[in-house]
């Protein structure tokens, strides 16, 4: 009952991750450091959401549209074109353009290459020209920079992320003897993960031996570096294994103080998109209640005729098994300590030994 209460208090805690991947973190008091998100204005916009991008894609082709019909419509205002509309012994800048709204179809039927033939610039309006001229290079700038802007938008592998799955609980139990640390990944779709990598950090506050309060401080736990176990050929789930030693930093961690800890375990995923050669990342964190002492994750792969099946319904499920409730250290320290009986027939021998 205690330990279900304690749970529930812990599941209000504010997470450093979220099970989705999204870092829950706000930058605040910026200052003048906001001019940083100027100096790399593409980037800027495309980490906006959708909805900004699409109102700042559609501001700013409607203002650069109505600018330059508007520059149109004064050439045309100043040479007095408009007072000739349908003098056909006058040759006016563009011809056919009476008003703003044929200024403004002029502009774009020549900014879409539309070429409808109605309305046309004449050679005797050098000013025309090179407003024309200007045009063509500002549109071309412009389409650039905002087609660019949705096309990387539309292209980012954010979406193939969730494809990838993890398992809702980590647990820990017994595997080649050792008492592990482990949880589950999946890939839902048939294309592969090119050169996949798992990282995984241990995020938990402490405090130096000088007095230094460090909050957040990330650790890194060794999912395989050396052995290359981290390195994934992610074509059916697989079960991700930190060990622990002494090297580990839940080498003190027992069933009972598992209770009363308070860490978030963080997992990276990394690999690239086979489809696209994009590299794509996929987050996800465990936090101590999330994390099941003396359980195993079930089988989820069955052999059928010619092929492998996987149950993607067992995924997330887990069964007990008999597991020692105490840390690696209290069972190093238990080995480490001579018997009783060890020692009574050591005392015996010293005693039947005579000097000569």
């Amino acid at each position: 009952m205690a330990q279900s209460n304690f749970k529930a208090q812990n599941k209000k805690r504010q997470r450093f991750v979220e099970k989705n991947g999204r870092c829950n973190v706000q930058h605040g008091n910026l200052g003048g450091e906001t001019s940083r998100y100027l100096s790399d204005l593409f980037t800027t916009l495309v980490d906006l959401k959708w909805r900004w991008n699409l109102l700042i894609f559609i501001l700013t082709y409607t203002i650069a549209w109505l600018v330059m019909a508007s520059m149109w419509w004064v050439i045309a205002y100043i040479r007095g074109d408009l007072n000739h509309g349908h003098d056909s012994s006058y040759t006016p800048c563009v011809a056919n353009v009476y008003n703003f709204p044929s200024a403004f179809l002029f502009f774009i039927e020549t900014e879409a290459t539309i070429g409808y033939g109605y309305r046309y610039i004449t050679e005797k309006c050098p000013e025309g020209i090179i407003l024309f001229l200007f045009q063509s290079l500002l549109g071309s700038i412009v389409d650039a920079f905002l087609i660019g802007c949705m096309f990387i938008k539309m292209s980012q592998p954010k979406k193939r992320a969730e494809t990838l799955m993890f398992s809702q609980d980590a647990v820990i139990s017994l595997r080649d003897g050792k008492l592990c640390l482990m949880f589950r990944v999946g890939n839902l779709r048939n294309s592969h993960m090119v050169s996949a990598q798992i990282r995984c950090k241990l995020i938990k506050s402490r405090q130096t031996p000088e007095g230094e309060f460090l909050p957040l401080d990330q650790c890194e736990l060794d999912v395989g570096f050396g052995t290359g176990a981290d390195q994934l050929f992610l074509v059916s789930p697989l079960t991700i294994c930190h060990e622990i030693n002494p090297k580990s930093p839940f080498f003190d961690l027992s069933q009972r103080s598992l209770m009363s800890e308070q860490f978030e375990i963080v997992v990276i995923l990394e690999g690239i998109v086979e489809t696209t050669g994009m590299t794509c990342q996929a987050r996800t964190s465990y936090t101590e209640d999330e994390v099941l002492w003396g359980h195993r994750f079930l089988p989820v792969m069955s052999l059928e005729e010619g092929f492998f099946r996987v149950d993607y319904s067992q995924f997330h499920s887990t069964f007990e098994v008999p597991t020692p409730p105490y840390s690696v250290k209290e069972h190093e320290e238990k080995n480490s300590l001579p018997s009783p009986l060890s020692y009574k027939s050591s005392k015996k021998y010293k005693k039947n030994i005579k000097p000569k």
